[in-house]
């Protein structure tokens, strides 16, 4: 209630200010959903958007660079920004996300904020990419889940949003 009224100093109760701090505390209260950054490659969009649409159906927000950023924006800059606020980054592993720099970018900004990093595997075991040359220890002493054992972060994504709720 203090916030609203804020919003509407004596005498100025206009239609405008009301529709203004509708919206102002709509988009605060909605940037407390947990944020869940999901890093992929565009080989496997399809893949990473039923990843985000799960996310979703737990109560936290995806961010997927396809459909948050807007043609012509600067992808960067949208990318940093959304990884500054994430509260958690999944990573969609397969065979050719380990070759995008802009996956390990993803991770390395992760890694760096000190959020959690979930590894999800998709055409590669956990052997396979802990052995093989230059996959950082980062990524090599997480929790690697299979892909069909998405459920088990799931579980726990919902057990986190409900006790933030």
């Amino acid at each position: 209630m203090q916030k609203v009224q804020e919003h509407f100093p004596r005498g100025r109760n206009t239609l405008g200010t009301a529709v203004g701090t509708i919206l102002a505390v709509a988009d605060e209260s909605s940037s407390t959903k947990r944020l869940v950054f999901v890093s992929h490659c565009g080989v496997d969009t399809w893949v990473a958007k039923q990843i985000a649409r799960e996310i979703e159906a737990r109560g936290a927000r995806p961010f997927l660079d396809e459909a948050q950023v807007d043609a012509g924006a600067d992808f960067e800059e949208d990318i940093l920004d959304f990884l500054q606020r994430a509260h958690e980054l999944v990573v969609l592993l397969t065979p050719w996300a380990l070759e995008r720099p802009y996956v390990w970018a993803e991770i390395g900004a992760a890694w760096g904020r000190r959020i959690p990093i979930v590894a999800l595997l998709l055409g590669i075991t956990a052997t396979e990419l802990q052995t093989r040359p230059g996959i950082p220890v980062l990524l090599k002493k997480r929790d690697l889940l299979e892909l069909n054992d998405i459920e088990n972060y799931l579980d726990q994504l919902g057990a986190r949003v409900q006790q933030e709720g």
